[in-house]
C-alpha cells in the first residue's frame, strides 16, 4: 500500500486515463440517448434497463445490475459523478492498470447494487418497483479505495464554490461514509439509494483487502517454492559433487592399476555414477 502526504487540489489533473476517459465517455453517451428515448419515444428506458428489484429478482432482467450503473438522473447526477470519477479514479489507473481497475469499478457498482436491492427487501419494500439509477455506487467504491491508497494525502476543494475545505482523504472517505449511513437510516428521501453508496464502500474493502491478503499469502508461497527450489538446487549440487568426487578416486586407481583390479562395489559404484550424470545431461 502506498502512503501519498502531498496536498491534492481538487481539479482536473495532468491528464486523464484511458479507462476513466472510456467510462466517462460511455456513461454520457448512455445519459444522451437515456433522455431522447424517454423525450422523444416515451420508452421506460429506467425501467427497462435501471435496476428495478422486482424486475432483477423475480422476471430475472439480470443485465440490470450492470446497465444501472450507466443511468443517471438530473444532469447534476452525472456531472458530479464523472467529476468524481476523473478526479479519484486516474491515480487508481496509474497505480493498477486500466484492467484491474475497471474490474474493481464493476466489482463496486455490481456489489452497490444487490446490497440496496437487499436493504430494499428488509427495509423497504415499498421502493421494489422503483429503478436503482447511476453510478454513484462504484464512485463511492473508488473513493475508498483513494483513501486506502492514499490515506494521508490532503485534499483541497471549494464549499459553495466559496470556501475553501482541507481534508485528508481518509477522513473524506469517513464523513461521506457517515453522511450516507445517517441519511439512509433517518432520511425520507427515496430518490437516492444511500445504501448503494455504502454497498460500493463495503464491497470495495472488502474485495481490496481479500485481494491485498491473497496476494500477501501468495507471496509468501512463491517465496517458500524459491526457497525450496533454492535448497534442491544446492542439494542435487552437493550429491553431484560427491559423485564427481568418488568417481575421480576410481578413475585414478584404474590408471595406476586398471579396471580388472577394481573391486565389485568400486565398478558398481562407477556405473551408478555414470547412469546417474547421463540422465542429468
Amino acid at each position: 500500500m502506498s502512503y501519498q502526504t502531498q496536498r491534492f487540489q481538487f481539479g482536473l489533473g495532468p491528464g486523464m486515463t484511458q479507462m476513466v476517459k472510456t467510462l466517462i465517455l460511455v456513461n454520457i453517451g448512455v445519459y444522451v440517448i437515456q433522455n431522447l428515448f424517454i423525450t422523444f419515444f416515451e420508452i421506460d428506458f429506467n425501467g427497462l434497463f435501471g435496476l428495478v428489484p422486482v424486475y432483477f429478482l423475480y422476471n430475472l432482467f439480470i443485465w440490470q445490475i450492470v446497465t444501472y450503473l450507466f443511468l443517471h438522473g438530473p444532469i447534476l447526477h452525472i456531472l458530479i459523478n464523472m467529476l468524481i470519477l476523473w478526479i479519484f479514479g486516474v491515480d487508481l489507473e496509474r497505480e493498477w492498470g486500466a484492467k484491474a481497475f475497471l474490474k474493481y469499478y464493476f466489482i463496486c457498482g455490481i456489489g452497490a447494487g444487490l446490497i440496496q436491492i437487499l436493504f430494499n427487501m428488509l427495509f423497504f419494500p415499498e421502493n421494489q418497483s422503483i429503478p436503482i439509477i447511476g453510478a454513484s455506487g462504484a464512485i463511492y467504491g473508488v473513493i475508498l479505495a483513494f483513501a486506502l491508497m492514499y490515506p494521508e494525502r490532503e485534499l483541497t476543494f471549494l464549499v459553495f464554490f466559496v470556501l475553501p475545505v482541507r481534508i485528508k482523504a481518509k477522513y473524506l472517505a469517513m464523513v461521506l461514509a457517515g453522511i450516507s449511513l445517517f441519511s439512509g437510516v433517518f432520511g425520507t428521501d427515496n430518490a437516492v439509494a444511500h445504501f448503494a453508496h455504502l454497498g460500493g464502500m463495503l464491497v470495495g474493502l472488502l474485495y481490496l483487502k481479500f485481494d491485498w491478503q491473497m496476494y500477501s499469502v501468495a507471496a509468501h508461497y512463491q517465496k517458500r517454492r524459491e526457497t525450496k527450489q533454492i535448497i534442491q538446487k544446492a542439494k542435487k549440487r552437493q550429491k553431484e559433487d560427491e559423485i564427481r568426487a568418488e568417481m575421480d578416486a576410481i578413475l585414478d586407481k584404474i590408471n595406476e592399476v586398471g579396471y580388472d583390479n577394481l573391486t565389485e562395489q568400486e565398478q558398481a559404484a562407477l556405473r551408478r555414477a555414470s547412469r546417474y550424470l547421463n540422465e542429468e545431461l
